[in-house]
């Protein structure tokens, strides 16, 4: 019994297609190739050769469970074309905070359903979660952080499929901050915070991770607040840039 999948895109290059469904099964979560076929309804040895090429293009990687997830060019590309401003201007607050603390710190932004480590200050504590690198937002303080004081209706279609639920959501936004596992660096804990700006719209996730033996619970709540003010700071500095910016427009009108 053959089994139809979804309808084919149609940009008039059909193996283009193809890779393009590939990513969309992978964009939702972490997937074999079993699943791949599965969801897409193409032939195996199909499915198998245009994985393995978008692999080698690193449009595609492993994960540690040997599962297809997306691949660090494509977020590499994604940082390129939207996080230059945010980047630099974070890139001090950064450093401080790795100095301090001991702890990977790292910048991360949400495009759909996935975030986007776009900035990163490493100690060499844990790693695990390279520059560039894409993972679906579904689990883990990081994405609780980014969806946490979204809309409602945004927040809705995030939960589809998260592993965390609405009330944690509420919890986040209650204490400001979250602390947790974190599921692209296994034995790790982050804490996690927003980067706001005007009307406390959420431009950006700020994580420290380190050991579990080491950040602890007790260790992530004492932690908590140095991180809320960096990412207060880094918020300020991105409006004031933004600010500037339509200033100097305003006046060369």
């Amino acid at each position: 019994m053959t089994v139809s999948g979804p309808a084919l895109p149609d940009s008039g290059v059909r193996v283009l297609d193809k890779a393009s469904m590939l990513l969309g099964v992978v964009e939702s979560g972490p997937a074999a190739l079993s699943d791949l076929v599965t969801r897409t309804g193409l032939s195996r040895p199909t499915v198998h050769r245009i994985a393995k090429a978008l692999e080698r293009l690193g449009l595609l990687t492993r994960n540690l469970q040997g599962l297809f997830v997306l691949g660090p060019r494509l977020g590499a590309l994604m940082v390129e074309a939207h996080g230059d401003r945010l980047t630099w201007i974070a890139a001090p607050a950064l450093g401080e905070l790795a100095a301090v603390t001991g702890f990977d710190v790292r910048l991360f932004r949400r495009r759909g359903a996935v975030q986007i480590c776009v900035a990163a200050e490493e100690s060499r504590a844990v790693g695990g979660v390279p520059l560039g690198s894409a993972q679906p937002a579904k689990s883990g303080p990081v994405a609780q952080a980014l969806f946490a004081w979204e809309d409602p209706e945004v927040i809705h279609e995030g939960l589809r499929g998260a592993r965390f639920g609405a009330a944690q959501l509420a919890e986040v936004r209650r204490r400001g901050w979250v602390y947790g596992t974190d599921v692209h660096a296994p034995g790790s804990r982050t804490v996690a915070v927003p980067v706001r700006v005007r009307d406390d719209r959420v431009v950006a996730a700020l994580a420290v991770t380190g050991p579990a033996t080491r950040l602890t619970v007790g260790v992530g709540r004492m932690l908590s607040g140095t991180v809320i003010d960096a990412a207060a700071r880094i918020g300020d500095a991105l409006l004031c840039s933004y600010t500037a910016e339509l200033g100097a427009r305003a006046g060369s009108r």
